[in-house]
């Protein structure tokens, strides 16, 4: 039970008092254990990385790349498969995907040659627009200035996703970076 316990507290977002209630909760409830522990195999033996975007997939290809109805010509650069769920979830773009690894952190010994810059770099020069769409951390704004630099000789068009306010959201609530962000980058109104 101590080792379910510990292996459930190295997940991320889980903490010991967690582990100890999922893991009380499973020794409790044994066909959702069964379950759950053929759930994770099943991850372990056939999920591993799109051999073209570096995304999660059942095959050679994740979902997105083997969708012939993407726009391959452009591509959103993101630091994880976390990040790809997450546009997804939007619905509104329709373009491929590349999944770096991670983020620039030279203290934490993440240089350029610990992500799929490499790979990135081939991809984009069939590309029309590359979106670095990496995290608004100080690691994903090093990442992104680092790729600009490396992105811009190909001649490829650069963006990055629009600084904003959340919907539903008063400006009360927002910290300030944020709101300093939607302020430079704002938008005329149209009718």
């Amino acid at each position: 039970m101590l080792a379910l316990i510990r292996a459930l507290s190295r997940l991320p977002g889980v903490g010991p008092k967690s582990a100890q209630k999922l893991g009380l909760y499973l020794a409790q409830n044994k066909a959702e254990a069964a379950e759950l522990a053929g759930a994770i195999e099943e991850v372990r033996l056939h999920i591993g990385t799109c051999r073209r975007c570096g995304n999660l997939a059942e095959g050679e290809l994740c979902p997105v790349c083997a969708d012939p109805s993407r726009n391959d010509a452009v591509i959103a650069v993101v630091e994880t498969a976390a990040d790809v769920l997450a546009i997804e979830k939007s619905g509104e773009f329709s373009g491929v995907y590349h999944v770096l690894g991670g983020a620039l952190n030279p203290l934490e010994g993440v240089g350029p040659e610990s992500l799929s810059i490499g790979a990135l770099l081939e991809r984009a020069r069939d590309a029309e627009e590359i979106i670095l769409a990496t995290s608004m951390t100080v690691e994903g704004e090093a990442t992104a200035a680092y790729l600009s630099e490396q992105l811009a000789p190909l001649g490829v068009k650069l963006s990055r996703p629009a600084y904003g306010l959340p919907v539903g959201g008063t400006l009360e609530y927002v910290d300030e970076v944020t709101l300093a962000r939607a302020l430079a980058h704002r938008l005329p109104v149209t009718e």
